[in-house]
């Protein structure tokens, strides 16, 4: 729709918002007693990585390798006006879409994949390790790890290792190898499985098993989520949709997306968080984190070898039912995002899987797009909203921030 020149859009530099917050974050706190969990994360976090996740610089240059491979990968992505949704809803406003499943790995994912590969590779590193939960971080880890010369293992949480065999599919031939967490390669989860023989796996235990088979492998680990370097990158999201609505002349006055561990929906709204643009997080309702989780320090990984974070989070040790959004699995909430939902300036709410799958076959419908299933819990809430005041004037800006072709059987568990 927006057809002025890439570099016109893409941003230079990305934007940290740690300066930015009503107050200084909490730092990490040390889950053991007998060594530094703090201190490890040198061992398996890229150099750069490690300075852009404790910066206070509100600005971070992209390097010129990363922009290059930005624009390979389908960067600036689409800002899409929803007329045909707007028609059937009745809507006297706006609505915009920002379609990060355009990119060429179908998601967001590959924003933060990118500069974090490009930073291990510069360092020598010959091997990246990770986990995923529906299969796009694994995918653009995958990619990621490929472009820049490296292997890949991901470990992929039991439940969609088996629901998603298509997407395990690509990542094997992006190069990654990948098994089902929890796995016999690990300690941890030759334990777990040793506890239940047919566990289904969680994000924890799998980044558990990602991060113990890094450090026994002295490989690279790459963060998929929550943490605030990982945010910092996907800031190019929000960035990109700050030049594409100054373009059209226009305001967001409501920003709508999903969260998982938070990356995807920070890095869209917190270039924005300056003004006046409401800011309504969508959850699953089978893990309500944001609703109905604790504000404190907790566990990153279930088995406690990373460091603690303060957030909001339903305990390292939840096990999430099986719902098919296996991207908003994850037991907590990146800090700088929990810090704005606890101060009252982001809003959340839980969306249930059946509104889900009706807003997916509303949006298919109306805008020939299969959103990926997080990203129909945003999509729903933004229904939601437009059903409450349907005069309304506002502009609602809604990150779909992956694509559901590898989702369709979703549509196979029925609607009520």
């Amino acid at each position: 729709m927006y057809q002025t020149r890439e570099q016109d859009i893409i941003p230079e530099y990305w934007y940290n918002i740690v300066p930015d917050l009503p107050e200084q974050l909490s730092p990490p706190k040390d889950s053991q007693r007998d060594k530094s969990s703090i201190e490890m994360l040198n061992r398996i976090l890229p150099r750069k990585l490690l300075e852009q996740e404790f910066s206070f610089k509100r600005k971070e240059k992209i390097p010129d390798e990363v922009m290059e491979l930005y624009h390979q990968i389908g960067r600036p992505t689409p800002l899409v006006r929803a007329i045909n949704l707007e028609k059937k809803l009745g809507y006297s406003g706006k609505i915009y879409f920002k379609y990060e499943g355009a990119t060429v790995t179908g998601s967001h994912k590959i924003n933060t994949a990118l500069p974090q590969a490009f930073y291990a590779a510069s360092e020598g590193v010959q091997e990246v390790v990770t986990e995923t939960g529906a299969g796009q971080w694994g995918t653009a880890t995958a990619l990621a790890a490929s472009l820049n010369g490296m292997r890949s293992k991901v470990f992929m949480v039991s439940t969609s290792f088996y629901q998603k065999p298509l997407r395990k599919q690509i990542m094997e031939i992006y190069g990654a190898k990948v098994v089902p967490s929890p796995s016999s390669e690990t300690e941890f989860g030759r334990k777990t499985l040793g506890e239940r023989a047919d566990h289904p796996g969680s994000l924890g235990i799998a980044i558990s098993e990602a991060v113990e088979y890094a450090l026994d492998h002295e490989y690279k680990y790459m963060l998929g989520s929550v943490m605030n370097s990982v945010i910092t990158h996907q800031s190019v999201i929000g960035l990109e949709t700050a030049k594409q609505l100054e373009i059209e002349g226009e305001e967001a006055d409501v920003m709508i997306g999903c969260v998982g561990g938070g990356s995807n929906f920070s890095g869209f709204v917190f270039p924005f968080i300056a003004g006046r643009a409401e800011m309504i997080a969508s959850t699953a309702e089978e893990v309500p984190k944001l609703t109905h989780g604790k504000f404190g320090y907790d566990f990153i990984d279930t088995a406690g070898i990373l460091p603690q974070l303060k957030m909001f989070s339903l305990g390292a040790g939840f096990i999430p039912p099986g719902i098919y959004a296996g991207g908003l699995r994850y037991h907590g909430a990146a800090p700088a995002l929990s810090m704005l939902v606890h101060s009252g300036r982001i809003k959340a709410e839980d969306v249930g899987e059946d509104e889900v799958l009706q807003a997916m076959r509303t949006f298919a419908s109306t805008q020939g797009i299969i959103p990926a299933p997080e990203s129909g819990h945003a999509i729903a809430s933004a229904i939601r909203y437009v059903r409450r005041d349907p005069k309304s004037k506002k502009n609602i800006i809604v990150n779909v921030s992956g694509h559901g072709l590898l989702d369709l059987s979703i549509f196979s568990r029925g609607e009520k």
